[in-house]
């Protein structure tokens, strides 16, 4: 019984130093979960990875063990550190560096659009070592992190972005016509400000470029899909064929005849009705994380501004104390509402991950 009693003293020392570590390990995680940052984020990661390595190193120093031993110990853990950073020297700590970069950076945001050399998709997660992306076949693809940082990366402004597509006609129509259709294509498929590029005179066509401004960034695919109808529409609607000259001098039929429907659909330059966009079948991962940071976002601004308020109501003089406390009071409702919707919304995401 002693001899088990003086063990249980003698690793006591041990089983303090797990229990802190494990104690410090939910403390971020509840930190993190109050604070909207997530268990998701990078900073998050790395700490638990920091205080594990401490813990272990802490428990070898404290147990009773002779100093001989507990240096060979040391030693063979730092041989171990050593020998993976060693072999993943390339991959686990070029890529953990990498997110550490892209945190400090923040380049881009969950629901972004981005695009990586042949990858485009919406960002749904970011993690120390990887970034995931939900491509538009509505699959996940996963890039490390040193993909990001080592290659050049386009982001879709939030704000709006410019929708284009290009189409090659003949020599034989003249280019005010071409730019008075497209420009009309533009605008019947809801772009604002379009305008026309003739990029290219090539041996057998000219090729143009329509761009219109898109202020709703979450549905290019949509836009760039409408506009292409309505080039359809105006051109075939006017009697423009969008074939190669090359086939119109080879073909055996009438010269007269023309490559294109025999009934054009027409929608009279209007913008169609608003149908439900694919994109919020396809990049329906990505929507919620865009949609999550949003709110994250938005609670801290409302707690910025309470904050604002409260040292406002302290230096205000009394007369006008009244309406502070009442904007006070309406922020920290806001405040709770946000709260409990970014509770709702991350179990949602658990969920259906």
């Amino acid at each position: 019984m002693m001899q088990w009693l003086e063990t249980a003293i003698a690793l006591f020392p041990a089983g303090v130093v797990v229990v802190l570590t494990a104690a410090l390990i939910a403390a971020g995680y509840w930190l993190a979960k109050r604070q909207d940052q997530g268990t998701e984020t990078l900073l998050f990661q790395l700490g638990v990875w920091l205080t594990g390595s401490a813990g272990i190193i802490a428990c070898v120093v404290v147990l009773p063990i002779s100093d001989e031993t507990q240096g060979q110990v040391l030693g063979l853990l730092g041989v171990l550190l050593t020998a993976v950073i060693a072999l993943s020297s390339t991959t686990f700590v070029a890529n953990a560096m990498a997110g550490i970069m892209l945190q400090t950076t923040q380049p881009f945001r969950p629901g972004d659009y981005l695009r990586v050399g042949e990858q485009f998709g919406r960002v749904t997660r970011r993690s120390l070592i990887n970034t995931q992306l939900q491509t538009e076949m509505r699959d996940i693809t996963t890039l490390p992190n040193m993909l990001l940082v080592a290659n050049p990366i386009t982001v879709m402004h939030r704000d709006g972005t410019i929708i284009s597509a290009e189409v090659s006609l003949g020599y034989d129509i003249p280019y005010t016509d071409v730019q008075d259709l497209l420009l009309q294509a533009a605008e019947s498929a809801g772009l604002s400000d379009p305008f026309v590029l003739l990029l290219e005179l090539l041996d057998h066509a000219v090729l143009y470029r329509v761009c219109g401004f898109l202020t709703e960034s979450k549905t290019p695919l949509t836009a760039r899909s409408n506009l292409r109808k309505n080039m359809l529409e105006q051109l075939h609607g006017h009697g423009i064929e969008i074939v190669s000259p090359s086939f119109v001098n080879q073909r055996r039929q009438d010269p007269a005849s023309k490559v294109i429907p025999a009934t054009p659909v027409m929608h009279a330059g209007t913008p169609r009705s608003a149908e439900a966009a694919p994109e919020e079948r396809i990049f329906d991962k990505a929507e919620e994380a865009a949609s999550l940071q949003e709110l994250k976002d938005e609670r801290g601004a409302t707690r910025e501004a309470l904050a604002t308020a409260i040292d406002r109501r302290d230096a205000a003089a009394d007369e006008q104390k009244p309406a502070l406390e009442e904007e006070i009071r309406q922020l920290e409702l806001r405040d709770a509402w946000l709260q409990e919707r970014i509770g709702q919304e991350e179990k949602a995401k658990d969920k259906t991950s």
